[in-house]
């Protein structure tokens, strides 16, 4: 589970040392009369392993949607280290050092491992305006993808189809396909959901080893795992950040335990 990930190279940050690596400003958006996020501010430290928790409907998947570019914020802005990203597509986002996990599991069923992680990587290849390139004859990025399921030890089962591999292996193919990119900034969307302990103990041990130089920002529900990876947490409810710092203060503040613990 600890084999180096073989990747194309990283892109360079050109960010003046001590920018954050992810900065969100007065990011707010709503869905007709539904506002689901109101202003909120998140600076996230190159190399940070941050938390995003809350109550269901908090904003928390609604926040990596914007951050990914996957939907326009009303108003507020989105800095990946000190270059403003808030009008960029996500395919550009990508490019520079942006990947992201989703909380339902997005993997074509039919397609091999190995093929759905050279799938991600073709999305940031010219290779891919190419209407008839053989993936099983390109074989640089057929051998990344290769080692990128070594990374999650999944290389073994490279050549089943993914319709036959169980939901925690799927969960781990899904941060294969992430990690091949090659990211400088990672957002994990729930990767623990639906897993068992011995599946969650090998995903919290796989992001655990993933390296410094790529920051991790994850929104999770299973807090004994959760709070055992992140070093800042942010809380939302109703869209607003409310809570804010470390482990210690955040599970200790009585706004915490009133609204996402439940307790008064």
């Amino acid at each position: 589970m600890n084999t180096p990930l073989a990747t194309h190279a990283r892109p360079a940050t050109n960010a003046p040392p001590g920018t954050n690596a992810l900065e969100v400003r007065g990011l707010t958006k709503s869905f007709g009369g539904l506002r689901v996020t109101h202003a909120v501010e998140l600076a996230v430290a190159d190399g940070e392993r941050r938390l995003i928790i809350g109550p269901n409907g908090a904003g928390k998947t609604t926040l990596f949607n914007l951050i990914a570019g996957e939907l326009r914020p009303d108003s507020g802005s989105i800095a990946l280290f000190g270059n403003d990203i808030t009008r960029l597509p996500t395919r550009r986002r990508a490019h520079l050092g942006l990947a992201r996990t989703y909380q339902i599991i997005t993997l074509f069923p039919g397609e091999t491992l190995l093929r759905n992680v050279t799938l991600a990587l073709l999305g940031l290849s010219p290779l891919r305006w190419n209407p008839i390139v053989r993936l099983d004859r390109q074989t640089g990025l057929v051998e990344q993808a290769r080692g990128a399921l070594q990374r999650v030890g999944l290389d073994h089962l490279a050549m089943r189809p993914v319709a036959q591999t169980s939901y925690g292996e799927r969960r781990r193919v899904e941060i294969a396909m992430a990690l091949v990119q090659a990211p400088k900034v990672l957002l994990l969307d729930e990767p623990f959901a639906g897993l068992s302990v011995d599946e969650r103990r090998d995903v919290l041990a796989l992001i655990a080893g993933i390296p410094r130089d790529v920051t991790i920002v994850m929104i999770e529900h299973d807090m004994d795992v959760a709070l055992e990876f992140a070093e800042r947490i942010t809380v939302l409810h109703f869209g607003e950040v409310i809570v804010e710092g470390t482990r210690s203060e955040v599970v200790d503040h009585p706004r915490t335990r009133e609204i996402y613990l439940g307790a008064a």
